[in-house]
């Protein structure tokens, strides 16, 4: 009586000892698998570090910009929504996210290379930094303010009238919500007064 293999047993001969008409099954199998492996690890990280901890995790962020983002409206409001680090400055879209992953590497380097390592240097770099992400902000429209806020969702309450109105003189202008609302979660550059006086 010839007894054949089982399927465990021919799986296993064939991904040990491929016969020469399917190694190339074999690659792709192990590829695809390995793909799927490395998606969900780099997909793991890319959201880990959107993570609010992750962003105060270095002292140039805890103590530079957290102290101040903590007096703001987006921390601590009258309806308890909270937007973090990520919420306005990583696309939701995973394309854009990406790109502004591979942005922000610059200022990792800034971390590593100390170009922003103490209060003085981070207050030195302060404008050459708010001016990339206002410029940032600009050109994708204010698209990561626009997750929470949009023109066409505000009301022309009573008692908001003369906001309302100012929103949308500012819409029907073409203007983007950074094109008003600079220093909303941050200090203003010192430089930025004088920018403004000229």
């Amino acid at each position: 009586m010839d007894s054949k293999p089982g399927i465990l047993t021919r799986t296993r001969n064939f991904m040990c000892k491929p016969n020469a008409k399917y190694p190339v099954f074999a690659i792709a199998v192990v590829s695809i698998f390995a793909g799927i492996i490395f998606w969900g690890a780099f997909n793991t990280a890319m959201e880990a570090t959107n993570e609010f901890e992750f962003c105060i995790s270095c002292h140039e962020m805890r103590d530079n910009v957290y102290p101040e983002y903590k007096k703001t409206i987006h921390f601590s409001n009258r309806v308890g929504v909270r937007a973090i680090c990520s919420d306005c400055h990583v696309p939701k879209t995973w394309g854009y996210k990406l790109l502004r992953k591979i942005e922000a590497s610059r200022e990792l380097w800034g971390k590593i290379a100390g170009h922003i390592d103490t209060r003085e240097k981070f207050e030195a770099h302060r404008m050459e930094m708010a001016t990339r992400e206002w410029a940032r902000m600009k050109a994708n429209d204010s698209r990561e303010c626009r997750n929470c806020h949009t023109f066409d969702a505000m009301r022309g309450s009573k008692d908001m009238q003369s906001v309302y109105a100012r929103h949308m003189k500012a819409k029907d202008a073409g203007k983007t919500c950074i094109d008003c609302h600079k220093g909303i979660a941050h200090l203003l550059p010192n430089e930025y007064d004088e920018i403004e006086v000229e």
